[in-house]
C-alpha cells in the first residue's frame, strides 16, 4: 500500500515552513502569541486569511474597532513580512515592519510601527502608525 506524506503548508508570515507549527498555533489552536512580534506576525497571517475574528480578538479593547470588513472593497493579494525592528520593555512592545501587497495590480509598500500591550499574561494590539 502506498503511504501519502502531507507537505506543510508554508505559513504566511514568512517566519516558517509550517504554518500549523508557527502561526497556526495562534489563529486555529487559540495558543496566545508569546510575544509581540509572534502576535503582529500571526495578525498579518490573519490579515492573508480573512481572519476577521482573530484580528477582533487580539485588538486591544480601548481602540478595537467594533467590526471589520475585510471582504469589502478590493481585496489585496499579501505578498511578504519584513519585521524590521522589535522591542518589549515590561508589558509594552513596538514592532516595525514593511508588509508588500498587491491592490488591483498595482504593487504597495506598507512600513507601519505597531505598539502592543500585554495584560493577564496576553498580548494585544494596540494601534499603529504608517512610516
Amino acid at each position: 500500500p502506498a503511504t501519502f506524506t502531507l507537505m506543510p503548508t508554508p505559513c504566511p508570515c514568512g517566519a516558517s515552513a509550517d504554518y500549523a507549527r508557527c502561526c497556526g498555533r495562534h489563529l486555529d489552536d487559540g495558543l496566545p502569541a508569546p510575544g509581540a512580534e509572534a502576535l503582529m506576525r500571526s495578525r498579518y497571517s490573519a490579515f492573508t486569511l480573512g481572519r476577521e475574528d482573530y484580528l477582533l480578538a487580539t485588538w486591544h479593547v480601548t481602540t478595537r474597532p467594533a467590526m471589520l470588513d475585510l471582504a469589502h472593497g478590493p481585496q489585496p493579494k499579501w505578498l511578504g513580512l519584513e519585521v524590521m525592528s522589535s522591542t518589549e520593555s515590561g508589558d509594552e512592545a513596538g514592532v516595525e515592519f514593511v508588509a508588500l501587497c498587491r491592490i488591483g495590480g498595482r504593487a504597495r509598500r506598507l512600513r507601519e510601527q505597531s505598539r502592543f500591550l500585554r495584560e493577564q499574561g496576553r498580548w494585544y494590539y494596540l494601534n499603529g502608525v504608517m512610516a
